[in-house]
Order: structure tokens, then C-alpha cells, then sequence
């Protein structure tokens, strides 16, 4: 690591112009949040492998921020050469370099890894010491990196209309309908999801997320995809298209990836031209040249810094919305996305009826399988557990009789148990792999948030500590995410009592009735209030948006006490509901369940906002989507309420009648008692 920073800074000193210090970001050119190995820059900088953190090298100090879920992990991780940066408690980055570098410095960044919102707003308070944000020419961590990974080249294939349920040229009409409503001529999207949604493609250039790297610039009039075309191969995929073929078809000019800086170039002063050589832009760009190009603020700082600020219709993109909502309406006939619709579900002015879309069928048959894949794992290890350790196991309460009483040469570690989950979602149709690394974590290793463990150095169970596993697969119709905390042998009355807390926290969330335009910061209160009854709490969001086959973490949308990191949550979209509690040096609880947001029948309609809340229970909907049980001996029932303790009955029902076709007869037995009726 020192060799690192020695190589840098000496890159730094002969920089034009010399560099008084340099950031290096978790994100790659397309901010995205988990990134392919020849991007994971911070990661071989710092030695953290957190997903989220920033790194700050100047010639005496070198510096890490990351949240919450990671501080644990990086005071591990972390050399003595480095300092960490705890966000939310120190400085942010930008106020430290205000404050501790002097004026006239220079701070290199790669504006490929840094979006237009951040960079203007580091610019903006730099300015204040006369400090510049300085481009490198080129990316420094690149140039000390000797072994950095190269590009993988992975196959794009055709995500199929049963699977995405619109097509192309579906999305691009409303697309196009959004650009003429905001008088702008063109768009510039960047971020993976966003590009691969668009145009129903998928591919495997980030681990457990189904994207491809690209770019894609549309018109008014045409479609450009900016790809490694050795992706697009010639030869026939598993649904039987070609994507050549496919691309043409769909009028979607392909070009090389590096050509989009150049394209954007052009697209800024209208001369980018489609495949024919026509101007790709149409009359509406002859006709007034004052159409702006818009720009999610989200884009790499490098392409914007090509247009015309004048130019620029800055704001978030229009695909980041539909692409949230798993569901349409159908309107007077017509098929339309929940965003275009007035609250008007109250005074019935229009024959609004429920349309069981492609996506949110596909996510409910997603997890119904993934659901059935945890309880088989859940009984797996209780058995495993009892066998192996002398655990009282998953139903009793009293001690284990030995915490290392091996089987002849068998042992469980946290990669072993974790790996025996994956066998069972493998064998689960449409699997595809894993949405993020699994989260299994035994004991302490449970209060490290994001804790990934590794074969070489994780921990072997316990059966007298608690057991934390946070997993979720991608199947072609779904991506999943659940939580579940254990315990295998007698848990002490305050991990109970912790444990209660949490779940409590999970109802209170999962259970409310809110009025339109409410956002998730405004409810992720509900669920620390049990904790906060105690003095606990957690650093962590307790929402993300899910994608459909897509990132495990899907925006714009979060339930967070960040303010600054939601939108306004909206009928059917995907949300996760996930409280937790860690003690440092202990044990880690969190439960987790994916809900999909509908409209609520309130008694009264204040202001005529209609009012939203979460499906938790009713399967004629189809719209609970995780089936898991619930641990009752980790449940203190003195601490729940009666509507509480009807709801952990009601949905251990639902798991028991829902899942046992997925189940053979042991596994059906097992959950029966996992289900039974907790008495209040």
C-alpha cells in the first residue's frame, strides 16, 4: 500500500498542473454503485472493498470516507497509512479540502467517475479559496495499477417481451413523448440500468447485476447504443434472436463505446447523424435550435463538460421513474404507466381498473421460488446444525451442548452455508446467479453491515450466537433481496428483546397508510421508533427500490433519514423493508421482505390526495412477495401487540399455503412448525 500512494503522489508532483491532491471514487463512468473489477480503482488504492466510500490521497495524508454500514469493516481493512472518514460524523470531502488544503490548490479527479451534481457543487464551494477541480489527463490509479484487470467482453442477449413486458419501441414513444414535452432534442443516458431497461438487453459486465457497459444517446427520430460490438455477437442467443438483428429491427444505430465523447461532441452542435447519414435530430432541431439535450445530473462530468451549459436541460432522467413501476393501469382501454395518472382512484373520473403486468408477475413468481430456496436452506441448517454441533436447533431453546462438537471432519463456515443457499436457488427455474454477494455472518461478523465473507478467514457457525443472512438471486422475471436472522440455540433476553424491536419496526413500516406524495424519508421513522424506545438504532437506509432482472438496488425511490435521497413513493413500486440493529464486537439482527406499494382504501380522502400503502398479506393481489418465517423463539411476545402478533400469524399462513408445492415432505414439516400460531 505505501508503494501505492509513493507511485501516485509521484504522478501527482508531475501532473500539469501538479496535483496537491487527488480523489479517487467508488464509481466507474456510469456512477454506478457496484462496478466490474478493472474499476474497483478505490479498492486497490485503499485496501477497502466496500461498495460505497471515496478515497482522498494528498502528499502528506491519505483519507476514506464511507457510511455507516461499512465502518466496521474499514477500520479492518484499512493500513495505519490511511485515515477514516466516517460520513455523517466527519467533514465531507469537499468541506475538508476547503478547510485543510491551501488556497490555489489543485484536486485531480478522472471526470469520467464523477457526476455533473457533484462536480459543480465542489466546484462551487472550491472557488471560495480560489481551489480548482482539476481534470487529470489521464487516470492515475490506471497508470500504478500493473495487474489491473482488463475489460471482460460478455455476450449481450435479448431480454424477451414475456420477460420485460414492453418493447422497444414502446419505451422510446414515451421516451420521445417526454423530450417534445420538454422541448429538448435529444438525451444523453448513462447509467447501466437505465440503458439496458430501455432497449430489453442484458449482459454480464458487473458482478450479480444483468448490465452492459454502454451508453446510449436518443433523439427525437433516432436510437444510438455505444458498445463493444464484440458483445453484439452474430451468433443466436437463448431466445433464439439475433441482437444484430434485433438492433436493427428496432432502428438502434450501434456504435463503438469510445465514440460517445466524440458523438456527444456532435449531438452538441447538431451534426451527430444516424446509420443513413441522416441528422439523426429532424426538423425539430432545424426548426429551433434552442432545444436543450437533457441530462440526468447523475451523467459523468466528462460528456456534460462537452454541451453548452446554456444548453443543458439538467435534471433527473425520464426513464429512472417508469422504470421503477412494475404495474400499469388500464384507462379508458388504454394501457397507461401509473406516473402519467392523476390521484383520481377516489372520484372515479376515469374507468381505471387493475392490470396484471408482465414485471410484477414476473417478481412475484421470482420470489415465491426464491422464498421456497430459503426455507429449504433454513431447514438444511437447522438439521445441519443439530447434527454437526448439538445445536438445540431452530425450534428449541435450551443450550447447545457443544459449540464446536464436529462430525468426524465436516464443518459449517460461513462460505460453506452460504454457498449451499446458492445450490438451492440454482436449482430454481429461470436462475441466473446471485444479486449481491451473500451477506452470511455469524456473531460478530453479523454487526458488520455488508460483511462478504471469505473462504480463507470467515468464521465457522456457533450455534449460541446469532446467524445473519442477507442474500437474493436474479432470475430472468426478478430480481431478489431477503433478510433473515437465527439463532440455533438459546438466545439471551436481550438479543430477544432486540430481535422484537426490529420486527416491530418491520410491521410498523410495512403496515401504514400514507397519502400520496409522501416520501420515503418522511416513514423510515416508523421503523426505528421501537428501537429508539430502547436507545438503539442503525446506520443504515431501511428502503431501496428492487429492479425487474436488474440491479438489486433500483432508485429513484428509497425509504432513508437521508432527506436528499427520495422521491416521492408511487403505486407499484418495489420497496424493501429493512430495520436492523448491530452491536460492534456481538451479534448483527435484520430482517428484510420486498413489498409493492398500491392504493389504499381510507375511510376519508384528506385534500383528495388518495392515500398508498404497502402489500404485506392479501395473495389476490399477488403482491407480497417474500415467504420466509419469521423466528418465533426469537420473538419476545410480552413485547408485541395484539395486532402485531395477528399479523406474524397471518403471514406464517401465507408462507405455509403458498410454499409447500415448492417443498418435499421433511421441508413441508419443518416450515408447518416454523408456522405455527404464536399465542398473544
Amino acid at each position: 500500500m505505501a508503494d501505492i500512494l509513493a507511485a501516485l503522489r509521484s504522478l501527482m508532483a508531475s501532473h500539469t498542473p501538479p496535483l496537491d491532491a487527488l480523489v479517487v471514487p467508488s464509481e466507474d463512468y456510469h456512477q454506478s454503485e457496484y462496478v466490474s473489477a478493472r474499476d474497483k480503482r478505490r479498492a486497490f488504492v485503499s485496501g477497502f472493498t466496500g461498495s460505497a466510500g471515496l478515497a482522498l490521497v494528498t502528499m502528506n495524508e491519505a483519507l476514506l470516507w464511507t457510511d455507516g454500514r461499512y465502518f466496521l469493516q474499514a477500520e479492518q481493512q484499512l493500513s495505519d497509512q490511511w485515515k477514516l472518514m466516517r460520513m455523517g460524523e466527519d467533514p465531507a470531502v469537499d468541506l475538508w479540502i476547503s478547510i485543510n488544503l491551501p488556497q490555489d490548490s489543485a484536486i485531480g479527479i478522472d471526470f469520467w467517475c464523477i457526476s455533473v451534481e457533484t462536480a459543480q457543487k465542489w466546484r462551487s464551494l472550491f472557488a471560495k479559496k480560489q481551489q480548482k477541480l482539476v481534470p487529470t489527463t489521464r487516470n492515475l490509479v490506471d497508470e500504478v495499477w500493473k495487474d489491473q484487470p482488463k475489460a471482460e467482453i460478455n455476450p449481450v442477449h435479448v431480454h424477451p417481451l414475456k420477460f420485460s413486458g414492453r418493447s422497444v419501441s414502446d419505451k422510446l414513444k414515451d421516451l420521445r413523448d417526454n423530450l417534445k414535452k420538454e422541448k429538448a432534442r435529444g438525451i444523453i443516458i448513462t447509467t447501466l440500468d437505465e440503458v439496458v431497461w430501455l432497449f430489453n438487453i442484458r449482459g454480464g459486465d458487473v458482478s450479480f447485476s444483468p448490465v452492459v457497459h454502454a451508453f446510449a444517446v436518443v433523439t427525437t427520430s433516432s436510437a444510438f447504443l455505444y458498445v463493444d460490438e464484440r458483445k453484439l455477437s452474430s451468433e443466436v442467443d437463448v431466445y433464439f434472436l439475433q441482437v444484430k438483428s434485433y438492433m436493427e429491427e428496432n432502428k438502434i444505430t450501434v456504435k463503438d463505446y469510445s465514440a460517445v465523447s466524440s458523438d456527444v461532441a456532435l449531438l452538441a452542435s447538431n451534426q451527430l447523424t444516424s446509420a443513413k447519414g441522416t441528422q439523426s435530430n429532424g426538423a425539430l432541431e432545424a426548426a429551433d435550435n434552442s432545444h436543450k439535450i437533457w441530462v440526468d445530473p447523475r451523467c459523468c462530468y466528462s460528456l456534460y463538460s462537452k454541451l453548452n451549459p446554456d444548453q443543458v436541460l439538467l435534471q433527473q432522467s425520464p426513464l429512472a421513474l417508469p422504470k421503477s413501476l412494475k404495474a400499469y393501469y388500464l384507462k379508458n382501454d388504454m394501457v397507461v404507466p401509473l406516473y402519467n395518472l392523476l390521484p383520481v382512484f377516489w372520484n372515479k373520473q376515469f374507468d381505471i381498473s387493475f392490470q396484471n403486468p408482465v414485471e410484477m408477475e414476473g417478481l412475484k413468481n421470482a420470489h415465491i421460488r426464491d422464498g421456497a430456496a430459503v426455507v429449504q436452506y433454513l431447514a438444511w441448517l437447522d438439521k445441519q446444525m443439530q447434527e454437526i454441533y448439538g445445536a438445540s436447533g431452530y425450534f428449541k431453546e435450551s443450550e447447545s451442548i457443544s459449540s464446536k462438537k464436529h462430525s468426524g471432519d465436516v464443518k459449517l463456515t460461513e462460505v460453506v452455508v452460504s454457498d449451499k443457499l446458492e445450490e438451492f436457488r440454482a436449482a430454481k427455474e429461470h436462475f441466473r446467479g446471485l444479486s449481491f454477494p451473500t451477506i452470511s455472518s455469524v456473531g460478530p461478523n453479523g454487526a458488520i453491515i455488508h460483511y462478504e465473507p471469505e473462504a480463507e478467514t470467515c468464521a465457522e457457525l456457533d450455534p449460541n450466537s446469532m446467524y445473519l443472512c442477507d442474500s437474493g438471486a436474479q432470475y430472468l422475471d426478478g430480481t431478489t433481496d431477503i433478510t433473515r436472522t437465527v439463532h440455533f440455540g438459546k438466545p439471551s433476553e436481550h438479543e430477544k428483546r432486540c430481535y422484537t424491536a426490529v420486527l416491530k419496526g418491520h410491521f410498523a413500516l410495512g403496515n401504514v397508510q400514507f397519502p400520496n406524495g409522501t416520501t420515503g424519508h418522511a416513514l423510515d421513522v416508523l421503523a426505528r421508533v421501537p428501537l429508539w424506545s430502547y436507545g438503539l438504532d442503525y446506520r443504515h437506509g431501511t428502503g431501496h427500490g428492487i429492479g425487474s432482472y436488474l440491479n438489486v438496488h433500483e432508485g429513484p425511490h428509497s425509504i432513508s433519514f437521508r432527506p436528499g435521497l427520495s422521491v416521492p413513493l408511487q403505486a407499484s413500486m418495489t420497496v424493501t423493508d429493512e430495520p436492523g440493529y448491530y452491536e460492534d464486537g456481538k451479534f448483527g439482527i435484520r430482517l428484510e421482505n420486498v413489498l409493492i406499494i398500491k392504493e389504499a382504501a381510507t375511510q376519508f380522502n384528506f385534500a383528495k390526495k388518495g392515500y398508498l400503502e404497502f402489500e404485506h398479506i392479501t395473495w389476490v393481489s399477488l403482491l407480497n412477495f417474500i415467504l420466509a418465517p419469521y423466528q418465533k423463539k426469537l420473538i419476545d411476545v410480552s413485547l408485541l401487540a395484539a395486532e402485531e402478533v395477528k399479523w406474524v400469524n397471518s403471514y406464517h399462513a401465507k408462507c405455509r399455503d403458498i410454499l409447500a408445492p415448492y417443498l418435499n415432505d421433511s421441508e413441508k414439516a419443518w416450515l408447518n412448525q416454523a408456522t405455527e400460531p404464536i399465542a398473544a
